[in-house]
């Protein structure tokens, strides 16, 4: 026995991929990283490039990873505890650490409990496996996340049990709500907080007066869930995300800690019952080690941070690179999709153009992303730009120069 006749056919498969424009291009490897000097922030050394690069490609937005007081955390508790948990949760797998960050994330959110995740994908798929039964009926954005698109396949959520609404539409959410069949006892209204590849964000104070009319109609009411993975530490006055800059916040929370937060892992927050019932269904929490005691410790730190004057001013100096960078696309004449997040898309509109952007600021030390057809519209060919707070004013001058020769 053998794979040959199984890798034939994955070849072909292959192929199509890149045929079809929806191959994802080779891997580049980070090797080295070199710490801010003078009026640089961050850069990285990828192998086979002697360049040095400074990264518009990372969620790391509050440039917390590289934190020494997260680092100490992170080495103290893996010292302390070893560099695994050896079991899940339920087999004598949880520490201290675990408990200690639930609980941090909780009080952050100001929701009564949380459960801790590998990622913020298992989150969300752990918590449709969590609530979802066959009187459940589910309603989301259209532009939101695969991981909440995959959450609702894999708990097996028919068709007829499903609505989704035009992007941050409220009338096309209240058609959504309206058409909910006789016999469903629970809706769920689901969205993103952010959008990631666009950076504008949806308007959950809206959401939720719509959904309130409507709560009355269903045994169980309509729960409204954000995924605010792109939110979470880097918007909002306190960087308490979307529900913070919309002043609302959703009856559950999806979060990660592996973006603003710098560190690895996801979450759902929200009532006491909800969290038992999640680590009683949800197959992604029950048959998965968790994350480690390293991780836990430095995401703890990594939120204590953000509550301190240390991370109002990081958030602060984030939001004024933001605006830089946005102003600067303006005084360029380029387009963009107005909002104060750092995500900054710069839209270019050409398949060809934007290839060649890529490759050009590539060629002068910026890593950035990249979007054209098929993975959106032709004619919506995007270049994501993502600020952080590593970024010093002289790194988004050096970008916007280079953008302004470019043009």
């Amino acid at each position: 026995m053998s794979t040959k006749k199984l890798d034939t056919s994955l070849e072909k498969e292959l192929i199509a991929l890149k045929e079809e424009g929806r191959a994802k291009s080779e891997e580049r490897v980070i090797q080295g990283y070199i710490p801010p000097s003078g009026t640089k922030g961050p850069r990285y050394k990828l192998l086979g490039s002697d360049n040095a690069f400074i990264r518009l490609n990372s969620n790391s937005y509050l440039s917390l990873s590289n934190h020494p007081k997260l680092i100490e955390a992170a080495d103290e508790a893996t010292h302390k505890f070893g560099v695994g948990p050896g079991a899940v949760r339920f087999i004598d797998g949880t520490f201290i650490l675990h408990k200690r960050l639930e609980q941090r994330i909780a009080n952050f959110l100001g929701k009564p409990g949380a459960k801790i995740f590998n990622s913020a994908y298992t989150a969300n798929c752990g918590l449709a496996l969590s609530i979802s039964d066959k009187r459940t009926h589910w309603i989301g954005d259209q532009l939101n996340h695969n991981s909440i698109i995959r959450a609702m396949r894999i708990s097996n959520i028919p068709r007829e049990n499903k609505g989704i609404f035009k992007h941050n539409d409220m009338a096309d959410l209240e058609r959504c709500l309206s058409e909910v069949g006789p016999k469903i006892e629970r809706v769920v209204v689901i969205f993103d907080g952010i959008f990631s590849m666009r950076g504008d964000h949806a308007p959950i104070d809206q959401i939720m007066k719509i959904c309130r009319r409507y709560d009355d109609r269903f045994t169980d009411g309509v729960i409204t869930v954000v995924d605010d993975s792109h939110g979470m530490g880097a918007y909002g006055d306190s960087g308490r995300g979307t529900q913070d800059f919309c002043g609302a916040v959703p009856d559950i929370i999806v979060g990660t800690f592996g973006k603003a937060f710098g560190v690895n892992g996801g979450f759902i927050a929200g009532s006491d019952v909800l969290v038992e019932s999640i680590r009683q269904k949800a197959d992604t929490y029950i048959y998965t080690n968790p994350l480690s005691v390293a991780d836990c410790a430095a995401a703890v730190t990594a939120l204590d941070i953000c509550d301190s004057q240390e991370g109002l001013g990081l958030l602060k100096h984030l939001k004024e690179r933001t605006a830089q960078f946005r102003q600067g696309l303006d005084d360029l004449g380029l387009e963009s999709i107005p909002g104060p997040h750092p995500v900054v898309p710069l839209m270019v509109r050409d398949t060809n153009r934007t290839h060649t952007l890529v490759r050009y600021l590539y060629d002068h030390g910026v890593l950035v992303v990249g979007l054209t057809f098929p993975v959106v519209p032709k004619g919506d060919e995007t270049i994501r730009f993502q600020i952080n707070a590593a970024h010093t004013r002289a790194d988004i001058d050096s970008v916007l120069e280079l953008l302004k020769k470019f043009k």
